[in-house]
């Protein structure tokens, strides 16, 4: 699943690299839970909860099966 969420998530990085961010997976849980880490602009953004789940979140669940949810991590 590892794999999966990876390409997922390279999905969304140009829109996040757009506004001068990105996000890094750090950890896929073997009950769905994803772990990534925002950097550059979105890991000080004020928005950056909104984009975590409702952009990142929400496609990852969309392509990938067995995704629950996208946690932040510093």
């Amino acid at each position: 699943m590892r794999e999966q969420v990876q390409a997922a998530l390279d999905i969304v990085r140009p829109q996040l690299q757009a506004d001068g961010g990105d996000a890094q997976l750090i950890d896929v849980s073997d009950d769905g839970v994803v772990k990534v880490r925002l950097t550059g602009a979105c890991g000080g953004c004020p928005m950056s909860q909104m984009t975590l789940k409702m952009g990142i979140e929400r496609i990852l669940k969309d392509k990938v099966p067995g995704v629950q949810s996208v946690e932040a991590v510093m």
